[in-house]
């Protein structure tokens, strides 16, 4: 599991209601894992379709914040803090909240707003709209790798507050999706009981949610009714509990201290209880027992792309390259069309000096997934390596500017720009960047 943090970032995106936003550089980042993100992608898949959109199209991430917040920025993105995952009980209070979400995007409440923002396709490019938001709805701006002009993160949650009458629509959509897909839409309230009473608390003491998403009274006690009417249509899904508990279970026991997840699943040898057994051993640097517990949980579920993953990852960062190549390569044949996988095995290529298979392996990584900065910096290298030092400039400053760092992502531009043959499709993105450079205010070097 990978959590990239974001970067300062000076831009005229968003115009009209603000000169400049300070992205949060300690504060929380977007957590980047396999196994999370099919687990929420199988958990949310009906809902998206209930509301007439594409799974494809709809990607649910994780904000590494323990505050209780989800929103969405564009009509691709759905961001849940892992606070809010941790906090949930049930699948359906998950599916609930990413209903509510979904119902955002499907309700057009965003878009309207974007298309004001005379830039805003020049920052999606680089996935600069989704890191603004990640650091919108921190609440940290203290946190922040520079001085803002005005209060950036203040106005950046004014843009993403919903109103009172966009909630209630989103709710009643949202059961409506729950409903037809059976599932159980008092979970929708049990959600809504998590932030009663919030309200009345200042601002500071709020959960982030309460801040993008207004409740009231009134709300809470339509949502009720509504649940109420439709809690008939409520059925059993093992396979989303299956996920959401794999999901829940994973993310806990990599953000929580090792101690605590071993005194739950130290003697738990169930499949999910091997898998944390795993992530804590490892994070203890007990490097015997996480591959114990990963070979035992790989002999119960084999071929599984994403344990397999997993093991690459705790020999990568154990320094078993070899190995660690062996396993990412073992999880890319299973599943050679996910990104993040393909990312860490390009990795494990590069740590064991195969850098043109590498170069290989991440470019299809790159052409499913352009915003993974890990994933950049390590195509990079590959680059250099294999002598084209300008892609590697290129793709450094995709990097930078991915991460929000548009003064350093247009250095490596200009010097990929010098670089690459001119109207090549390499020269070509260079300049993209320069563009995205421009919008930003900053000027060439």
């Amino acid at each position: 599991m990978a959590r990239h943090l974001g970067h300062m970032l000076r831009t005229a995106v968003f115009a009209l209601a603000f000169c400049s936003l300070a992205l949060p550089a300690l504060a929380a980042g977007v957590v980047r894992d396999p196994d999370i993100e099919r687990a929420l992608k199988e958990i949310a898949k009906p809902l998206i379709t209930a509301a007439g959109l594409s799974p494809a199209q709809i990607k649910v991430l994780v904000v590494d914040d323990p505050n209780l917040n989800a929103f969405v920025v564009d009509s691709r993105h759905i961001l849940i803090h892992s606070g809010l995952i941790l906090k949930t009980k049930r699948a359906e209070e998950l599916q609930a909240v990413i209903a509510h979400e979904v119902a955002h995007i499907a309700n057009g409440h965003l878009s309207r707003r974007l298309t004001n923002l005379g830039t805003a396709n020049t920052a999606a490019r680089f996935g600069l709209l989704l890191a603004l938001a990640v650091g919108a709805a921190t609440g940290h701006p203290e946190a922040a790798a520079g001085v803002a002009i005005g209060t950036g993160s203040s106005a950046t949650r004014v843009f993403l507050k919903h109103t009172r009458a966009e909630e209630s629509s989103a709710d009643q959509a949202a059961l409506r999706y729950m409903a037809m897909r059976g599932i159980d839409p008092t979970a929708m309230a049990d959600v809504l009981e998590y932030f009663r009473g919030q309200e009345v608390l200042s601002e500071y003491r709020q959960d982030p949610y309460v801040r993008t998403h207004p409740l009231s009274r009134d709300r809470i006690r339509a949502v009720e009714g509504y649940a109420a009417a439709y809690k008939d249509r409520a059925q059993e899904n093992p396979a989303a509990n299956y996920w959401f508990l794999r999901a829940q279970g994973k993310l806990s026991a990599f953000t929580r201290s090792p101690g605590w997840t071993l005194n739950r699943v130290r003697n738990d040898n169930s499949e999910l209880g091997l898998m944390r057994q795993a992530i804590a051993y490892h994070r203890s640097s007990d490097k015997a027992k996480a591959l114990t517990a990963i070979n035992r949980l790989l002999a119960m579920k084999p071929g599984d792309p994403y344990y397999l993953e997993l093991k690459g990852q705790i020999q990568l960062e154990s320094r078993d390259f070899g190995g660690a190549a062996n396993s990412y390569g073992a999880a890319a044949n299973a599943a050679p069309s996910e990104p993040l996988i393909l990312a860490g095995y390009g990795r494990a290529l590069v740590a064991i000096g195969r850098h043109g298979e590498a170069l290989g392996v991440l470019e299809r990584a790159r052409a499913r997934d352009g915003t993974d900065p890990r994933m950049l910096r390590d195509l990079a290298v590959a680059y250099a390596k294999t002598g084209n030092n300008g892609m590697a400039s290129l793709v450094t400053a995709e990097r930078y500017a991915v991460l929000g760092n548009l003064k350093t992502a247009a250095i490596h531009a200009e010097r990929a720009v010098g670089l690459l043959p001119r109207g090549s499709r390499g020269w070509n993105r260079a300049q993209d960047v320069l563009s995205a450079a421009r919008a930003a205010g900053i000027e060439r070097g």
